[in-house]
């Protein structure tokens, strides 16, 4: 039997997997019932596990059978995360979240699902593995940077040698026609850092501002402002987003606040133009603040770096692709997301890729359908086994090269 076909037979227990888990989203570093569950999905499975210290992270470590005992056994690593999102479901699937305003809403739940299928796809294959496999269970994508922490914690040397391939898997609810495989060598997904500002002026009556400094003005200014300026100072072919998400200020109509706050996101897709950023944006804000009277706290949050695939690898994901799936079920994007991911804290480290998966309704069209971290998102169970098939046979195929050239 071929490995797609070994995955299909694990489809059921893998969508109930993927139910449990979306019935009890946990969010954060910290998901004890998550990884409760993940154990039960291993247990009876020759793996080594390590537990995370300091988050509730899962390591498991498979040892090839097949591999030269006089060379240095190659190692390959399959990372999957878990955590949801402050968001309340609004999907009226049947296996909608039971926690209040938490969801799945980035597909998280397939992803661990997707790992634990290929976990018992590779267990049953043991024996012909040339070298090692690391499986990465990863909390805290969702803007905790829970790579970071696995990384500290030796996820990448846990079979001994540090790994030489790294591998990670997305699905998204729109985008792409269902079942599509997404590529990109390179950038492949933006930086991604915060922006939290405070104003502080002086509080007063409505109805006489000259006898108060009022913030609310300013902070507008510092909103239209920000926009004006990626536009003039950074080239439209380095792209630039930044999105206001907080405005807050006052407390009546008739009366001005003594502060005002503004929280943004921001989205790079070159080193050089974080760094400008970074350099740019207090640079303007201060100047507004200072021209106006009025005191600014500024904090400019570095987050994700660029998630950067390496090219070698990405060909490496593409021709195990077209050979499982075919060659129509491959897209190669042309442009980067303007998402952002803690697995370019990896990639930073080992050569590797991600890939996206359309995970939309059959015969859903993309361009309609609620993108992810949407409440009303929807993620196809008919993916799984697919997702499952493709991260066994990389690790499988990956070792058996690297076992080639050791």
């Amino acid at each position: 039997m071929t490995i797609t076909a070994d995955a299909k037979d694990l489809q059921d227990d893998l969508v109930r997997l993927r139910h449990d888990l979306h019935r009890q989203p946990e969010i954060g570093l910290h998901l004890p019932r998550t990884q409760e569950k993940v154990l039960e999905a291993l247990d009876g499975l020759p793996f080594e596990i390590t537990l995370g210290k300091e988050t509730t992270s899962v390591t498991a470590v498979l040892r090839g059978g097949n591999s030269d005992p006089a060379r240095q056994r190659p190692a390959v690593l399959l990372r999957a995360d878990m955590d949801g999102l402050p968001v309340q479901e609004k999907t009226g699937v049947h296996f909608t979240s039971q926690a209040d305003g938490a969801m799945h809403a980035c597909g998280h739940d397939l992803h661990t699902s997707m790992l634990a299928g290929a976990a018992t796809l590779l267990a049953e294959k043991k024996h012909q593995l040339q070298g090692d496999v690391v499986l990465m269970f990863q909390p805290g994508e969702e803007g905790c940077d829970g790579a970071s922490y696995m990384i500290r914690e030796g996820v990448l040397d846990a079979a001994g040698p540090r790994v030489q391939a790294a591998y990670g898997m997305h699905v998204f609810s729109s985008l792409e026609p269902h079942g599509t495989f997404c590529t990109k060598p390179g950038v492949m997904l933006s930086a991604s850092d915060g922006l939290e500002v405070t104003v502080l002026g002086a509080g007063g009556h409505g109805s006489a501002p000259h006898s108060a400094k009022d913030p609310v003005t300013v902070a507008a200014e510092m909103v239209t402002a920000l926009q004006i300026m990626v536009t003039r100072q950074f080239n439209m072919f380095d792209p630039v987003v930044l999105s206001v998400g907080v405005l807050h200020a006052g407390t009546k109509r008739n009366i001005i606040p003594e502060s005002a706050r503004i929280e943004a996101t921001i989205r790079t897709f070159s080193e050089a133009s974080r760094l400008k950023m970074m350099d740019a944006v207090p640079r303007l804000l201060k100047g507004i603040a200072a021209a106006h009277g009025v005191e600014v706290a500024v904090d400019y949050l570095q987050e994700y770096p660029l998630t950067i695939t390496n090219e070698d690898e990405t060909h490496t994901a593409e021709k195990v692709i077209t050979e499982l799936f075919g060659e129509r079920r491959l897209s190669r994007w042309a442009t980067p997301l303007s998402g952002s991911e803690d697995f370019s804290r990896v990639l930073a480290e080992v050569p590797g890729t991600f890939v996206g998966l359309s995970a939309v309704s059959p015969g859903g069209d993309p361009d309609a359908s609620p993108f992810n971290h949407s409440p009303y998102a929807t993620f196809d169970d008919a993916v799984l086994a697919d997702g499952a098939a493709l991260y066994a046979e990389l690790a499988i195929s990956r070792l058996a090269t690297l076992s080639r050239t050791a």
